[in-house]
C-alpha cells in the first residue's frame, strides 16, 4: 500500500502561481512513477503532468511551459509548480503513484486538493 497526501491547493488570481505537494508513505517511493491529475466539474479526470522513477517527465499540452513536476526521493515527495494560472486550470488536483505508468488500474491516489483560479 502507498498512502498519498496532497497539500498546497487554494484560490489564486489568474496569472498567479501555486505549488502542490504530494507526500507518500508505505512503499519505496523511488520505484513509482508519480503523476498529477485533475478533474473539473462535468469533465473526465486527466493527466496534467507525470514523472517517471528515472526522472523523465510528461506534460499535457495545455500546461506545457507553465507547470513543472518534480520529485525528491529523499523526502518521499512529489511537487507540481503551477505558474501563469488560468481560470480553466480550476479543478480538483489528485496525486497518483503507479508502478506501471500513470493512473493505471490498481495505482494509488491521494484525496485531492482544490485549485481555483479566479478571472
Amino acid at each position: 500500500q502507498v498512502q498519498l497526501v496532497e497539500s498546497g491547493g487554494g484560490l489564486v488570481q489568474a496569472g498567479g502561481s501555486l505549488s502542490l505537494s504530494c507526500a507518500a508513505s508505505g512503499r519505496t517511493f523511488s520505484n513509482y512513477a508519480m503523476g498529477w491529475f485533475r478533474q473539473a466539474p462535468g469533465k473526465q479526470r486527466e493527466l496534467v503532468a507525470g514523472i517517471t522513477s528515472g526522472g523523465g517527465t510528461n506534460y499535457a499540452v495545455s500546461v506545457k511551459g507553465r507547470f513543472t513536476i518534480s520529485r525528491d526521493n529523499a523526502k518521499n515527495t512529489a511537487y507540481l509548480q503551477m505558474n501563469s494560472l488560468k481560470p480553466e486550470d480550476t479543478a480538483v488536483y489528485y496525486c497518483n503513484a503507479d508502478i506501471r505508468g500513470w493512473g493505471t488500474q490498481g495505482s494509488y491516489w491521494g484525496q485531492g486538493t482544490q485549485v481555483t483560479v479566479a478571472s
